[in-house]
């Protein structure tokens, strides 16, 4: 308790509460990690702060594992604050859908040349839905995430998975097809941790609770 409360004094004195969330690196020598926010380029990608992605190979172009983006879908992919995503996870976006009742489900309007005259309206085509990750969810390597599904707040995706339904907050998912395996705390728990949400709390309270959040 002494330790901490040095560490705790310590972050006060130097007005220090943690890496900047609007840096690209986090930490500086750790250069396979990126804050995701500070490299996306694409206005239909939102990610919270602190939010990041993890690949020896390049972190910074996250947005080449966002795929499908039809320019004539105006869906969007939001992930919230305080989440990790691994190597070689992929976001598939509501243009990898075709229509379902033509002759063909060749997509001619993406070629251009005129034939783009044909773009799909939205009845041709699926329902779509934003995908959107919630708050301090884990995504584990090599998982793909479909088009329009909803994973929320605290949940982790486990490694190899296909995540083709929406999860529940506070839940373990994984495998292919995707199947809920365990809450990972008691329902009144899961109910004080959405209701503290603490990825909204100031960075210097987060610095002062990092003991018990890392409990």
């Amino acid at each position: 308790m002494k330790e901490e409360s040095c560490a705790k004094s310590l972050g006060h004195s130097m007005g220090i509460f943690g890496p900047d969330p609007d840096s690209i690196y986090p930490n500086p020598k750790m250069k396979s990690i990126c804050f995701i926010k500070n490299v996306i380029t694409n206005p239909r990608i939102i990610a919270g702060a602190y939010t990041y992605y993890e690949d020896p190979h390049n972190p910074e172009d996250f947005e080449s594992h966002v795929m499908y983006f039809d320019p004539f879908i105006e869906d969007k992919l939001i992930i919230g604050k305080f989440c990790g995503i691994a190597q070689g996870v992929e976001f598939l976006m509501n243009g990898l859908n075709r229509r379902m009742g033509s002759v063909t489900a060749y997509p001619f309007h993406l070629m251009g040349g005129g034939w783009e005259k044909i773009a799909p309206a939205g009845a041709d085509t699926p329902p779509h839905r934003d995908t959107i990750i919630g708050n301090d969810v884990m995504i584990h390597r090599n998982v793909t995430v479909l088009p329009g599904v909803h994973i929320d707040d605290g949940a982790i995706i486990m490694a190899n998975s296909v995540v083709s339904t929406d999860i529940p907050p506070y839940w373990v998912a994984g495998g292919n097809p995707i199947r809920i395996i365990r809450k990972r705390f008691d329902d009144d728990l899961i109910k004080h941790l959405l209701d503290i949400q603490w990825w909204n709390w100031s960075a210097e309270k987060i610095f002062d609770n990092l003991d018990l959040l890392s409990t």
